[in-house]
């Protein structure tokens, strides 16, 4: 998504001017083309050759001469970007910005771009709640400026409360998903499920697997990126909420079962990468069973058949994850489960499946085609399948 998109990053006078030193080295990580332009109290918070050193190209100042040059350099930059974000966002910046007030480099961009412009504001939490601020904000969000954050916790002032500067996560979050509102999945409503579903024992034990989420999380950040409406349906998880996405959190397969049954509605596809349970006990024990020096016996019951039993004109995606027979199980669950398509990982191979970062998988649609991919990074998979998932719903 971020591969040599142009981000022209504002950096502005606030304390987590640092911060954007980060949110710039992640960019560029993601091969993307930031240039940066700093307000003359953002240097006094962070170097420009920091900046010049992370990302790899020049930093615009309010020091520069710019002299004849200036209408050339601010134009030139704002006709360039995919996307203006400014971060950490001040309340005199955002104020500027309001009142249409062009008298620095990084207003003069954001007033001559026709890239969409996301605002990560920071600042004292009195600053941020008065209401001038939040007009100002209110302003700017009906002229279709992206707000990300801010969130509470404690500030420079030493209070606590709402003003700091968004996880960089989310703010890159938001970024993809801004540039992604005209992708190949625009306008689809897509529901992901993840995770490893957990049935109780009794109220300290319980039944699950190896399912880390990542792949189910992937697919939704994915999907997201390609201008889908996505709703996430998630067992627990030591994951982040992917930023633009709906999560519902559910624990059981049921509670999964109920989860989908309630979003399955007008949708375009649902893609089930959670790893439900196949069993659980018949009968959860209030109480805390004591060890015994008999041992103990568990009556196990089948779990609900959330693929088999979910119906719409909707295209419905699969996994599967073998430690043998990968294709032919694969094949009989396409069947039984009448899906569009499955996704088989081989749990035996290094690196591959449950926790890792990466997957190889083998896809195989409705009509037999197959598609063996190599070992991928889980975002790269989820991609893949998207890819197929586009296609068949550019058909339908």
């Amino acid at each position: 998504m971020l591969s040599n998109k142009i981000v022209v990053l504002g950096v502005t006078g606030s304390i987590a001017a640092y911060k954007a030193a980060e949110l710039a080295s992640q960019l560029t990580q993601r091969d993307a083309k930031v240039n940066v332009i700093m307000t003359k109290e953002a240097i006094q918070f962070v170097s420009p050759v920091t900046f010049r050193a992370i990302t790899g190209r020049p930093v615009v100042t309010e020091m520069f001469e710019l002299a004849s040059e200036f209408s050339i350099e601010h134009v030139s930059l704002a006709e360039a970007a995919g996307i203006v974000v400014i971060a950490p966002a001040t309340a005199n910046i955002i104020a500027k910005l309001a009142a249409g007030i062009a008298d620095d480099m990084l207003c003069c961009t954001v007033l001559a771009t026709k890239a969409p412009v996301v605002l990560a504001p920071a600042m004292d939490v009195n600053m941020y709640e008065n209401t001038i601020t939040q007009d100002n904000l209110s302003k700017l969000k009906a002229r279709n400026f992206v707000v990300v954050g801010p969130v509470s916790g404690r500030l420079a002032s030493g209070k606590k409360g709402l003003g700091r500067f968004a996880d960089v996560s989310d703010i890159i979050g938001t970024i993809c998903q801004v540039l992604g509102r005209s992708g190949d999945l625009a306008q689809r409503r897509i529901v992901v499920t993840a995770g490893g579903t957990q049935e109780p024992i009794d109220p300290v034990r319980y039944i699950s697997n190896r399912s880390s989420g990542k792949m189910g999380y992937a697919l939704a950040e994915a999907a997201r990126d390609r201008g889908a409406k996505v709703t996430l349906i998630t067992a627990p998880t030591l994951l982040s909420q992917p930023v633009g996405v709906e999560v519902i959190h559910v624990g059981t397969a049921q509670e999964m079962y109920q989860a989908v049954k309630g979003n399955i509605s007008q949708i375009d596809a649902l893609i089930m990468a959670a790893a439900v349970a196949d069993y659980r006990p018949a009968k959860a024990v209030g109480e805390k069973i004591k060890k015994r020096e008999a041992g103990l016996t568990l009556e196990l019951e089948l779990t609900e058949d959330i693929l088999g039993s979910v119906k719409g004109d909707f295209v419905k995606v699969g996994f599967a994850a073998e430690s043998s027979n990968l294709e032919e199980n694969a094949r009989q669950k396409l069947r039984e489960k009448k899906l569009d398509l499955i996704v088989a990982n081989d749990i035996t191979v290094t690196g591959s499946g449950f926790g890792a970062d990466s997957n190889q998988v083998t896809i195989i649609d409705r009509e037999g085609r197959i598609d063996s991919l190599p070992l991928l990074p889980k975002q790269e998979v989820a991609d893949k399948v998207l890819d197929k998932v586009a296609k068949l719903l550019s058909k339908s």
